[in-house]
């Protein structure tokens, strides 16, 4: 099974990812982007990254710059409530492959993970 590593210091917004992912694929959490690079940095297992770009310690850009300097073909996808065009021109420009404004809606999320999991 594919395994996601979801960077969300909400608990409301992690608990929703949770509920569609369970039964597609494995998850784990980082509660700030800090903790996520570290994750990525230390767990080969990870195959993609679902990235909150607003989170303490380090914010979502700053940890897919991180992520990618160290494994540049692992899928990062930006989760953001502010689904504005410069928030994801901001998300692509630091690395962000993809981008899913809050809140998720279901089927669009596993689509676009089918996308970058599936093949």
């Amino acid at each position: 099974m594919k395994k996601i590593l979801v960077a969300e210091d909400n608990d409301s917004n992690f608990l929703l990812m949770t509920y569609v992912l369970k039964g597609h694929y494995e998850y784990v959490r980082a509660e700030n982007g800090l903790e996520a690079a570290r994750m990525v940095n230390n767990d080969e297992s990870i195959d993609l990254v679902l990235m909150d770009l607003r989170m303490p310690v380090m914010d979502g850009l700053q940890a897919t710059k991180v992520i990618k300097q160290k494994r540049p073909h692992l899928p990062v996808i930006a989760i953001t409530a502010n689904a504005f065009d410069a928030d994801r021109e901001r998300a692509l420009a630091a690395g962000c492959d993809d981008f899913l404004s809050k809140p998720v809606a279901y089927q669009a999320c596993l689509e676009l993970l089918a996308k970058y999991l599936e093949g």
